[in-house]
């Protein structure tokens, strides 16, 4: 099994098979608009930018099930990820992460993606990145700068 064997709903409403994205690194993040960590969208931008075009992608699952951080509509959520962020790159309608109603791709993480004391997801902004072959590479903590991350990033790109 690999993350291409799953879909998810677009922002946009759009149903998307995540084999759209075969072959890519993506960095997969559960994402809040009003959270301590929001700023990290400004840290994924820059990363999207610098590795699209070698077959990078950043895929962004608003969830509102840590404190009701992310309260909005989907029109609303892609407004302040553009206005306030630039976002530019792929995100989904909102998921739940953890619990009854976990979306089946965060079923599929957090069964693959092993987390420090529990395997789910604890907060927003915890980030997995997969490798070309669709399967979970690392798992980082919502604390973790997504420009830490870029290392990994680029030893998977070559």
């Amino acid at each position: 099994m690999s993350i291409y064997q799953y879909s998810a709903t677009g922002i946009d409403g759009s149903e998307r098979n995540l084999s759209e994205f075969e072959g890519k690194v993506l960095l997969i993040v559960n994402t809040a608009s009003n959270c301590g960590f929001t700023r990290q969208f400004g840290e994924l931008q820059l990363l999207y930018q610098k590795y699209e075009k070698e077959g990078f992608s950043i895929l962004g699952f608003p969830c509102n099930q840590f404190r009701n951080q992310e309260p909005g509509s989907a029109e609303e959520i892609q407004t302040f990820c553009q206005k306030n962020y630039g976002v530019t790159f792929p995100l989904f309608s909102k998921v739940n992460v953890k619990g009854e109603r976990i979306h089946p791709v965060f079923e599929y993480l957090t069964g693959h993606g092993k987390g420090f004391l529990t395997n789910e997801v604890k907060w927003n902004f915890t980030k997995f990145l997969i490798g070309r072959n669709g399967e979970v590479v690392k798992r980082y903590a919502p604390t973790k700068d997504p420009l830490k991350i870029e290392k990994d990033i680029k030893n998977l790109l070559n």
